[in-house]
């Protein structure tokens, strides 16, 4: 049923997945987020503290999703050594089936599993893919409901600019 819910949600806002600007978060505190690695282990977003983090909801049926995964992994080579990290935060789905898609795509960057729907719910995420910038500090300073182009100088230098300066 969620499965269900959430690919009516993904094409109900198809319109809405094809923008690409980043918007200042208006929505508050950042929720918390703890959820498990493909391998079981535990990440929390406080754990990450000291560095920018894309938070990412996104599903392998979400075809958005599925255009901007390369980007992320361009992104995530070009931001190597530097205070930046990528959660992203599988929405429903079972390990076996995201594991089998990480392994295809050859995806490096962490990717977390929200199989009850707990982070969705609490980040009250209604589009996929929907992202979200938190700085160092770990509040959410943008946001981007639909897919985008990560690796692009635009959203490289938005990423750079809440790094803490060396």
């Amino acid at each position: 049923m969620k499965k269900i819910l959430a690919g009516l949600c993904c094409l109900f806002f198809l319109a809405a997945a094809q923008a690409s600007e980043l918007k200042p978060w208006k929505g508050g505190p950042t929720p918390p987020l703890a959820l498990q690695d493909l391998k079981g282990k535990t990440h929390k977003l406080e754990d990450y503290r000291g560095k920018v983090v894309m938070v990412q909801f996104w599903a392998t049926w979400c075809p958005p999703c599925l255009k901007e995964m390369p980007a992320m992994q361009r992104l995530e080579q070009k931001m190597a050594g530097k205070p930046f990290a990528i959660l992203a935060v599988n929405m429903g789905e079972t390990n076996k089936d995201v594991s089998e898609f990480v392994n295809k795509m050859k995806i490096g960057f962490t990717v977390l599993m929200d199989e009850e729907g707990n982070g969705v719910g609490a980040w009250k995420v209604f589009v996929a893919p929907s992202t979200f910038l938190v700085d160092p500090q770990g509040n959410i300073h943008y946001t981007l409901q639909g897919g985008a182009e990560w690796d692009e100088q635009e959203y490289v230098k938005a990423i750079t600019g809440l790094m803490p300066a060396r």
